[in-house]
């Protein structure tokens, strides 16, 4: 019997001459706007596109409605490395521009790729893997992300300021970025900072809300953040508040941390807020 492609034996990261890196998926993954389902598919695959530090999903079309798509009237130029192909969505009694496209790479042939939500109004408006949602993008399964309860001694200070001081942080690892500590409330000088009105979704953690410094000095907006309702594999971190590593002090068991540089540098020093 032949191996279907998504069979574990038959997953690994392949790269294609246009500089796509694919794998597939055993996930069972669903797409719909409005009321009407567009994609239900139990055998997509995950695309990494060059430059973009996350995955997106392409689906065989016989797992799309493509009754629903239509040719571009205005498909952009430049975007989605090389794709020529692009469809309006007509759906839930609305035309979504160019929510989808299909890559030029031969090993993607037959598939279809969506925008997913909150961006530019052109994605679906709800994805779920199994029986949960997804937020913002799908999920990298080389992506390993661990809240732990920790008795380290943190400090963080701004313009010479102390702002927090706890034993009993939250250490969130996350692959390729630096350590987070997430702080009991009360070992924070919430009084030094006003709550914004921003807020960011995360594939991993959920939905965060926003403080910015109220002191003197050249600090960027929304510099400590908090998820008042995580989703349940980081738990742990509740209610507690974090600080931009990049952008304050932290001193660590006694030993000053050297401010790290992340895909979030350059938005702070710019003073623009991160998405």
């Amino acid at each position: 019997m032949a191996t279907h492609p998504a069979h574990p034996a038959a997953r690994s990261l392949r790269t294609t001459p246009e500089g796509l890196t694919w794998e597939p998926s055993e996930r069972w993954v669903r797409g719909r706007t409005g009321d009407v389902t567009v994609v239900d598919s139990r055998h997509p695959v995950l695309v990494w596109e060059p430059g973009l530090p996350v995955p997106q999903y392409a689906f065989p079309r016989a797992d799309v409605r493509t009754d629903l798509l239509r040719p571009a009237a205005d498909p952009p130029a430049g975007t989605h490395t090389g794709s020529r192909v692009f469809y309006d969505l007509a759906a839930d009694g609305e035309v979504r521009a160019n929510a989808a496209w299909t890559f030029p790479a031969e090993d993607l042939a037959g598939h279809i790729a969506f925008e997913w939500f909150r961006r530019a109004d052109t994605g679906l408006d709800h994805w779920y893997e199994e029986e949960e949602e997804i937020f913002v993008h799908p999920r990298d399964p080389h992506k390993r992300v661990d809240a732990l309860s920790s008795s380290r001694h943190v400090r963080v200070e701004i313009e010479g300021r102390l702002v927090a001081d706890t034993h009993t942080p939250v250490l969130l690892f996350e692959t390729s970025l630096p350590t987070r500590y997430y702080l009991p409330r009360e070992d924070v000088r919430l009084d030094l900072f006003q709550a914004t009105d921003h807020s960011t979704g995360c594939p991993y953690k959920g939905t965060a809300s926003y403080w910015s410094w109220r002191g003197e000095g050249d600090v960027p907006p929304d510099v400590l953040w908090s998820y008042p309702d995580p989703l349940p594999a980081v738990a742990a971190i509740r209610g507690r508040l974090a600080f931009f590593d990049e952008v304050v002090d932290i001193t660590l068991d006694g030993e000053r941390l050297e401010r790290p540089e992340t895909p979030f540098s350059g938005m702070l020093r710019k003073g623009t807020r991160h998405r």
